[in-house]
């Protein structure tokens, strides 16, 4: 094992897959002469050339597009959005054409792209540079969504998006890009659609993704002190949803308390809700509790951002009220 950053763990990934596959590319704003906008591409004009490094203007409708015909053609492009919300301006070649093609072709056409940047809040840095879109684009068929919570996953998933032959919308956090983890050395690479148990626990489940996990982890370290056991679930993929680990370890626990930094309406933590609920109500000894933002836009107010954001003590709060403590 090695340790290394996230943005680190992203190189690596798209730099040993490049090296592979001749037909993979990385198109974005700044991912070559700037080394990427958070540096995760750092060195990779140097190593790939300018063909295969391609910086972009500011246009995310033109290089989305450009990807996915490009992707039709044989090549499987890496496209790198700055932040997620700049992908709205691009979005309709990704919902409409990216996710829908392989069908309204009938199977003509697989499109081998991997959309990634970062998502959700990050910080002072307002309300449209703040969102999470995870749900949106879990919501269409056709697309595959990854939101990896530290360095080993980041890499092993972003290996495997790479090489699936469908559109995957691969989402990070900025304010992860510095995080240090452990990396396997050589080659691996994580199955999409498999959740994996963070923390074994026995009292109560919790289910996250993505950089806001962290929060359950403080929350698991704080109940343990008054001997509350809790299994932590980090989903890593959203869509395909992994159901069969969330049912086999509520069937343990009991309780769920699911974990999302999104709003409240319609969302993962809705439909992970649903699910449980629909297929193994008579395991649950209480209703299930979902932690979101609240429901507006990110606030810039330092004071307002820290009530919008779910934290570990609204976590120890649902844990307790499941527990019925």
């Amino acid at each position: 094992m090695k340790t290394i950053q996230f943005r680190e763990a992203i190189c690596e990934a798209m730099s040993e897959e490049m090296r592979r596959d001749e037909s993979i590319y990385l198109m974005g704003e700044e991912v070559a002469e700037y080394n990427g906008a958070y540096k995760a591409s750092k060195g990779m004009l140097d190593e790939f050339g300018p063909d295969r490094v391609l910086d972009t203007p500011i246009s995310e409708l033109g290089f989305s597009g450009i990807g996915v015909g490009s992707a039709m053609n044989g090549n499987r492009p890496i496209i790198e959005f700055m932040t997620f919300n700049f992908s709205l301006v691009g979005i309709d070649q990704i919902i409409n054409n990216a996710a829908k093609m392989r069908q309204m072709t009938g199977g003509q056409f697989n499109i081998p792209i991997v959309f990634r940047g970062p998502t959700a809040s990050a910080g002072q840095l307002g309300a449209t540079h703040s969102q999470a879109f995870e749900n949106w684009f879990a919501n269409t068929p056709g697309l595959k969504v990854v939101v990896p919570s530290n360095p080993k996953d980041a890499k092993g998933l972003l290996k495997s998006a790479i090489r699936d032959n469908d559109p995957v919308i691969f989402m990070e956090s900025e304010q992860m890009y510095g995080d240090k983890g452990e990396v396997p050395e050589g080659e691996y690479t994580i199955p999409l659609g498999v959740a994996e148990i963070k923390r074994e626990g026995s009292d109560v489940t919790i289910v996250s993704f993505g950089k806001i996990i962290k929060e359950a982890y403080k929350a698991a370290d704080e109940l343990a002190k008054e001997n509350i056991s809790c299994e932590v679930i980090d989903l890593r993929t959203v869509r395909p949803l992994d159901l069969e680990a969330i049912f086999t370890s509520v069937k343990k626990t009991n309780r769920l308390v699911v974990l999302e930094e999104a709003w409240p309406l319609a969302n993962i933590s809705s439909e992970i809700t649903y699910q449980v609920q629909a297929n193994i109500f008579d395991y649950l000894d209480a209703p299930i509790v979902k932690i979101n933002t609240a429901d507006t836009p990110t606030p810039y107010s330092p004071v307002l951002l820290e009530e919008w954001l779910p934290n570990s003590k609204d976590v120890v709060k649902a844990v307790k009220k499941v527990m019925y403590k």
